[in-house]
Order: C-alpha cells, then structure tokens, then sequence
C-alpha cells in the first residue's frame, strides 16, 4: 500500500502557554516579596548592563556600575558627543532589559539551553563586579550572585535549572515594563528616570520617551513569546522512522 509522509505540525504548545502564564501571574503576584530582593537586583544590574554595553558599542567609556540594597542602579560612563549616542545609551536600559529577557526566553522555551544559559548569566554576572563595580555592595553581590548561578548550572537537576531560567526570563521582561509604568505615570516621582533624564538632554517630554520605549519593549517580548511557545516542527523523515519504529515495520530508505 502506498506510503504517507506525516507533516509536522506548527502552533502554539499548550503546556508552554500554561507554565509561561504561571511564570507571569507569579511575577506579578510575589514582585515585592523580600525573599526575591536577589532576584530583582539581578534584572537591575541586567538593566545597568544594557546601559554599558550602549555606551562601548557607540565608542564611550563605562566608569563604573553601582546597584543599591535598595534596588537602586546607576551606570556611570562618558558619551562621545551627538545626539544618537545620548539616545542609545539611555533607551539601553528598558529595551536591554526587554531584549535579555526575550533572548532567555527563546533559549529556554524553544531552543531547550537551560544549563548554557544559566553558565552564561553566573560569568557575565562575576565579570561585570570584577571589571565595573564601583563600590564594596556591588562587588559582593555580583560575585555572590554569580558563583551562586555557576554552581547551581554545575550542580543543580535539569529541571531545576529550567525553572530558574525561566523565572529570570520573565522576571527581567517584567522589570522592563513595571519600570516604564512608573515613568508613563509618575515620571519623575521617584526620582530623575532614564526618560526624565534623557528629556533634558534632548526637550523631547520624557513621557514619549517612555511611551516609545513601552512599545519597543512590549513587540520584543511578544515576537520572544510567539517563538517561544511555537512547537518545534518535526522534521518528516525523523516523524516517519519514529513511526516505522513503533508500529514495527522495518525501517527503508527513500528513494533518491
């Protein structure tokens, strides 16, 4: 009787959907518990990153990189003259923090490198106290931070290592958008915000600011959520073997 080959099948997985919406409704559920104090200095020092990395891509110079017990973040640098870098610089933050955050996301939704990921955050987290931190607070928790991720990438279950991922991911996602809310509504009251900051560098209002950063960041963690939670396709040689496999027929090769 004639073959059939089986089609991959495209569309969102359901178990992806579920646990990413969890992830989420628990973010938003325990963002200020004290026990995540850790937690939300990572995404700040993310965000402080994103800032740094701006500045040396535009020929600038990072002086130093400072966060807060009170989850307070500076990165302190020197810009070449020019609007575009002024621009860059302080759109790096929220849009770095969107961007991580979609990027951790794809790797471990999709692409399943929990473990490289998690290796990836403990070195990048111990080289940024070793290389940028500007006081004695800084320095201790970037390198506690970041032997604490090395050795639970070394050490911990797989699933573990998963879930850990997972949790920075949307955590930092959500630490891009908690912040823009704060300047769409309060711009300024906590303090001068990147957009307050980048207004009077510019006169264009903070508010647009913000509300241009909010778009940018909400399109990236969409377009990072579609992929992440889009089925793998099977490939239809490797569905047919499987097949062939469980229903015992012998196994043949196509013809060229």
């Amino acid at each position: 009787m004639p073959s059939t080959t089986l089609q991959p099948r495209a569309g969102i997985a359901p178990g992806r959907l579920v646990i990413l919406a969890l992830l989420v409704l628990a973010g938003l559920w325990f963002w200020s518990s004290p026990w995540l104090a850790p937690l939300r200095l990572l995404v700040v020092l993310v965000h402080e990153t994103g800032h740094a990395i701006a500045t040396l891509v535009f020929g600038g110079r990072v002086e130093r990189i400072l966060v807060g017990a009170d989850e307070s973040g500076q990165c302190l640098s020197t810009l070449p003259a020019g609007w575009l870098p002024q621009i860059a610089v302080y759109s790096a933050g929220y849009v770095g923090s969107a961007i991580s955050g979609a990027l951790q996301l794809v790797l471990a939704f999709r692409f399943r490198l929990h473990r490289p990921v998690l290796y990836a955050m403990g070195a990048w987290v111990t080289a940024m106290g070793i290389i940028y931190a500007g006081n004695a607070f800084t320095l201790a928790y970037c390198l506690g931070m970041g032997a604490v991720l090395l050795v639970l990438a070394r050490l911990a279950p797989a699933g573990a290592v998963r879930g850990l991922v997972m949790v920075i991911a949307v955590f930092t996602g959500l630490y891009a958008l908690f912040d823009l809310r704060d300047d769409l509504w309060r711009p300024g009251g906590g303090g001068p915000s990147d957009a307050v900051l980048l207004a009077a560098q510019t006169h264009v209002p903070a508010i647009l600011w913000a509300l241009l950063w909010s778009a940018a960041s909400v399109g990236v963690l969409a377009v990072a959520g579609s992929l992440s939670l889009r089925r793998g396709a099977e490939q239809p040689e490797l569905e047919a073997v499987r097949s062939a496999a469980a229903s015992g027929m012998p196994r043949t090769r196509p013809n060229p």
